[in-house]
């Protein structure tokens, strides 16, 4: 429950980085604090819900008392579900309600401070942009291999326990295996994403960046979330991100 700390967004730039605080924060919940998450939505306590908030962080609380609340509320009873489905399927249903949720407080600051169609369109494509949250958390979102970005500079392959310099800014990046033929298919991908996006925090692939991709899931994370150096990675055999270590740890 959040009680309205931090400062209100009137622009649209100001929506924007409140959506993306409260993303980052719900993306952390549901991958690198995925434990964390599972054990404090306990079905016998009362009605929870998943808050984020806009400095990236996130909790799990009652549903705030005022009527009508000052702002829109994500979905209530989160825990109820937890135990009577597999624990993947919760968390993309979690997921998908939170897209919901920060997509509604968005537009309500769009409404409460009048934005026009045009800032509203602008708002819009702008959240667009990003992968959702439940893209992230099935991994429905991957990074394409053989892709250029926007400055035609080298995107990520694979190779597994080697790791190489990703072009142009020499940031290391581990890779994995892939054949050939493999690599010629992946010239077809149609990805509608601007390249790779981070599985925790969600962020856009950055050459000036260094990256790491799980040999289990296969999917990106930024050194920084996940935190893994460039030194560390290079005597990785194989890495497994937070989200799949704790899901073996727990079988």
């Amino acid at each position: 429950m959040e009680g309205m700390p931090h400062p209100i967004p009137r622009t649209v730039d100001e929506v924007f980085n409140d959506f993306k605080g409260r993303r980052a924060g719900l993306i952390k919940a549901l991958t690198t604090d995925v434990e964390k998450f599972f054990q404090q939505c306990d079905p016998e306590k009362e009605n929870l819900c998943l808050y984020g908030l806009p400095n990236e962080t996130w909790e799990v609380n009652l549903p705030v008392e005022e009527v009508p609340p000052e702002l829109p509320e994500p979905a209530l009873g989160i825990n109820f579900a937890r135990d009577g489905m597999q624990e993947k399927d919760w968390l993309s249903l979690v997921a998908v309600h939170s897209d919901s949720w920060l997509l509604a407080v968005a537009f309500y600051f769009g409404a409460r401070f009048g934005f026009g169609k045009n800032e509203r369109k602008k708002l819009y494509l702008m959240i667009n942009d990003l992968p959702t949250i439940f893209e992230v958390v099935t991994g429905s979102v991957k990074p394409s291999k053989d892709r250029s970005t926007n400055h035609n500079s080298s995107g990520k392959s694979k190779s597994n326990a080697n790791s190489r310099q990703s072009e142009p800014q020499s940031k290391m990046v581990k890779i994995s295996p892939l054949s050939k033929d493999d690599e010629s298919g992946e010239e077809d991908e149609d990805d509608d994403e601007h390249g790779a996006t981070c599985g925790a925090c969600g962020d856009s692939y950055g050459t000036d960046e260094f990256w790491i991709c799980c040999d289990i899931c296969e999917r990106w994370f930024h050194g920084k979330c996940v935190n893994i150096t460039p030194a560390k990675a290079e005597h990785i055999k194989q890495y497994k991100c937070p989200s799949c270590t704790s899901k073996r740890a727990r079988v």
